[in-house]
């Protein structure tokens, strides 16, 4: 299910910030703007503590919305945000260690690969969606290159992506699955003004642009 909606969403939100209300209207600007996915990305002190309360918020609040968590880096972190109810885990890097974690459980996971050996591994340990990290180091070529050997490789390029329909299409036509689109997408001027409106729009902006890609 939660590959399908990144399938079918084609761009998954990537934040953090240590504010648990401010996360809040973050998550509820995403999905008022139509994405049904957010990547929490564990990367301060508490963090879990936040994810938590924003998991809360988002089954009593907002219907349909998958939460998971990115940036862990092994199996214990894994855990612990899976007993928070994350719904799918995202690595910077690929840890057999997490993809047991998770598959123990029937939690997505998507580990950061950068060859086809890493990436036809990682699909041999169950990986659904593979994350392409940093992409903006390998570009939209290499996805293509991937996909002529193994087109049933799913790709999330994660890192140089932008919101403008020329990145986009770079990478969608590339063949890559869905986006991760996270300081481009949720920017600091959006965060400093709280601007969860003008935010709401960028992200209908950004699915319209991907639904007219793949027409």
């Amino acid at each position: 299910e939660v590959a399908q909606t990144m399938k079918e969403n084609g761009m998954v939100p990537l934040f953090f910030h240590s504010d648990i209300e401010l996360s809040k209207k973050v998550l509820k600007a995403c999905y008022d703007g139509g994405s049904r996915l957010m990547e929490f990305t564990s990367r301060g002190d508490f963090a879990h503590e936040v994810f938590g309360a924003l998991n809360k918020y988002a089954l009593a609040e907002l219907p349909g919305m998958i939460l998971g968590v990115g940036s862990i880096t092994d199996a214990a972190s894994a855990s612990l945000y899976m007993s928070l109810g994350a719904n799918f885990i995202v690595t910077p890097v690929f840890r057999e260690d997490i993809a047991i974690a998770c598959n123990r459980r029937k939690v997505l996971w998507s580990p950061g690969c950068g060859t086809l050996t890493e990436i036809a591994r990682a699909e041999e340990l169950g990986c659904e969606i593979v994350k392409l990290f940093p992409a903006d180091t390998y570009g939209p070529e290499f996805i293509k290159a991937i996909k002529g050997p193994c087109p049933w490789t799913n790709i999330m390029p994660t890192g140089g992506v932008y919101p403008t329909k020329e990145s986009l299409s770079s990478w969608l036509n590339a063949g890559a699955t869905c986006v991760g689109l996270g300081s481009q997408l949720i920017s600091k001027d959006i965060l400093e003004k709280k601007d969860f409106d003008g935010l709401t729009v960028k992200v209908k902006q950004v699915l319209d642009i991907i639904k007219d890609i793949r027409k």
